[in-house]
Protein backbone atom coordinates (compact mmCIF):
# COMPACT_ATOMS: atom_id res chain seq x y z
CA UNK A 1 0.00 0.00 0.00
CA UNK A 2 1.45 3.39 -0.84
CA UNK A 3 1.43 6.32 2.01
CA UNK A 4 -1.26 7.86 -0.48
CA UNK A 5 -3.75 4.65 0.04
CA UNK A 6 -2.56 4.89 3.52
CA UNK A 7 -3.85 8.81 4.58
CA UNK A 8 -7.38 7.73 1.89
CA UNK A 9 -7.61 5.00 4.12
CA UNK A 10 -7.75 7.22 7.53
CA UNK A 11 -9.75 9.40 5.89
CA UNK A 12 -12.24 6.92 4.80
CA UNK A 13 -12.35 5.24 8.07
CA UNK A 14 -12.90 8.82 9.91
CA UNK A 15 -15.95 9.81 7.52
CA UNK A 16 -17.31 6.49 8.04
CA UNK A 17 -17.34 6.95 11.46
CA UNK A 18 -18.47 10.70 12.10
CA UNK A 19 -22.19 9.59 12.34
CA UNK A 20 -21.66 7.52 15.35
CA UNK A 21 -21.60 10.94 17.71
CA UNK A 22 -24.20 12.32 16.91
CA UNK A 23 -26.46 9.40 16.14
CA UNK A 24 -25.69 8.85 19.90
CA UNK A 25 -27.14 12.47 20.66
CA UNK A 26 -30.11 11.90 18.91
CA UNK A 27 -30.75 8.40 20.86
CA UNK A 28 -30.33 10.44 23.99
CA UNK A 29 -32.78 13.09 22.84
CA UNK A 30 -35.29 11.03 21.26
CA UNK A 31 -34.58 7.40 22.67
CA UNK A 32 -33.96 4.58 20.95
CA UNK A 33 -37.25 4.07 18.89
CA UNK A 34 -37.31 7.47 18.00
CA UNK A 35 -34.35 7.67 17.38
CA UNK A 36 -34.57 4.81 14.61
CA UNK A 37 -38.16 6.59 13.47
CA UNK A 38 -38.42 7.98 10.00
CA UNK A 39 -37.88 11.80 10.75
CA UNK A 40 -40.77 13.68 11.44
CA UNK A 41 -41.31 18.03 11.42
CA UNK A 42 -42.03 17.33 15.54
CA UNK A 43 -38.64 15.57 16.41
CA UNK A 44 -37.06 17.12 19.31
CA UNK A 45 -33.85 18.93 17.74
CA UNK A 46 -30.67 17.68 18.80
CA UNK A 47 -28.21 19.38 20.55
CA UNK A 48 -26.30 22.40 18.34
CA UNK A 49 -22.70 20.48 18.41
CA UNK A 50 -24.64 17.09 17.29
CA UNK A 51 -26.23 19.58 14.41
CA UNK A 52 -23.23 21.01 13.39
CA UNK A 53 -21.46 17.57 13.65
CA UNK A 54 -24.32 16.43 11.11
CA UNK A 55 -22.76 19.19 8.77
CA UNK A 56 -19.41 18.66 9.11
CA UNK A 57 -20.15 14.96 8.30
CA UNK A 58 -22.32 15.85 5.22
CA UNK A 59 -18.80 17.85 4.03
CA UNK A 60 -16.46 15.34 4.68
CA UNK A 61 -18.69 12.67 2.67
CA UNK A 62 -18.48 15.95 -0.42
CA UNK A 63 -15.08 16.60 -0.05
CA UNK A 64 -14.02 12.54 -0.18
CA UNK A 65 -15.75 12.14 -3.72
CA UNK A 66 -13.10 14.66 -4.81
CA UNK A 67 -10.47 13.13 -2.76
CA UNK A 68 -10.46 9.47 -3.15
CA UNK A 69 -10.51 9.68 -7.32
CA UNK A 70 -7.62 12.05 -7.05
CA UNK A 71 -5.45 9.44 -4.56
CA UNK A 72 -6.67 6.54 -7.03
CA UNK A 73 -5.94 8.32 -9.68
CA UNK A 74 -2.05 8.94 -8.85
CA UNK A 75 -1.97 4.98 -8.11
CA UNK A 76 -3.28 3.57 -11.09
CA UNK A 77 -0.55 5.97 -12.60
CA UNK A 78 2.16 4.54 -10.07
CA UNK A 79 2.89 8.46 -8.94
CA UNK A 80 4.15 8.74 -5.22
CA UNK A 81 6.15 11.63 -3.98
CA UNK A 82 7.24 13.27 -1.32
CA UNK A 83 5.00 15.83 -2.37
CA UNK A 84 2.02 13.83 -2.84
CA UNK A 85 2.23 11.87 0.39
CA UNK A 86 2.29 15.17 2.16
CA UNK A 87 -0.54 16.36 0.72
CA UNK A 88 -2.57 13.77 1.36
CA UNK A 89 -1.44 13.60 5.21
CA UNK A 90 -2.01 17.20 5.11
CA UNK A 91 -5.82 16.92 3.91
CA UNK A 92 -6.98 13.78 6.13
CA UNK A 93 -5.15 16.35 9.29
CA UNK A 94 -7.11 19.15 8.06
CA UNK A 95 -10.20 17.25 7.89
CA UNK A 96 -9.96 16.38 11.68
CA UNK A 97 -8.94 19.84 12.14
CA UNK A 98 -12.14 20.80 10.22
CA UNK A 99 -14.68 18.47 12.29
CA UNK A 100 -13.67 19.22 15.69
CA UNK A 101 -14.00 23.26 14.96
CA UNK A 102 -17.31 22.66 12.79
CA UNK A 103 -18.65 20.76 16.11
CA UNK A 104 -17.44 23.50 18.21
CA UNK A 105 -18.94 25.92 16.14
CA UNK A 106 -15.74 28.23 15.42
CA UNK A 107 -16.90 29.42 11.82
CA UNK A 108 -13.11 31.39 10.89
CA UNK A 109 -11.10 28.32 11.40
CA UNK A 110 -13.66 25.94 10.05
CA UNK A 111 -12.97 27.84 6.78
CA UNK A 112 -9.26 27.87 7.12
CA UNK A 113 -9.34 24.12 8.03
CA UNK A 114 -11.60 23.61 4.91
CA UNK A 115 -8.79 25.82 2.36
CA UNK A 116 -6.09 23.91 3.74
CA UNK A 117 -8.08 20.74 2.76
CA UNK A 118 -8.91 22.29 -0.88
CA UNK A 119 -5.50 23.17 -1.76
CA UNK A 120 -3.95 19.94 -0.61
CA UNK A 121 -6.57 18.36 -3.02
CA UNK A 122 -5.30 20.77 -5.54
CA UNK A 123 -1.67 19.71 -5.24
CA UNK A 124 -2.75 16.31 -6.02
CA UNK A 125 -4.43 17.98 -8.89
CA UNK A 126 -1.65 19.51 -10.39
CA UNK A 127 0.55 16.38 -9.91
CA UNK A 128 -1.99 14.43 -11.91
CA UNK A 129 -1.39 17.30 -14.87
CA UNK A 130 2.32 16.54 -14.63
CA UNK A 131 1.70 12.91 -15.33
CA UNK A 132 3.74 13.01 -19.18
CA UNK A 133 0.79 10.85 -21.43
Amino acid sequence: MTRELFWLTLTVILTGLLWVPYVLNRIMVRGVTGAMANPSRNDKPLADWANRLLFAHDNAVENLIVFAPLVLILNAADVSTPTTVLACAVYFWSRVVHLIVYTLGLPVFRTLAFLVGFFAQAVLAIAILRIPY
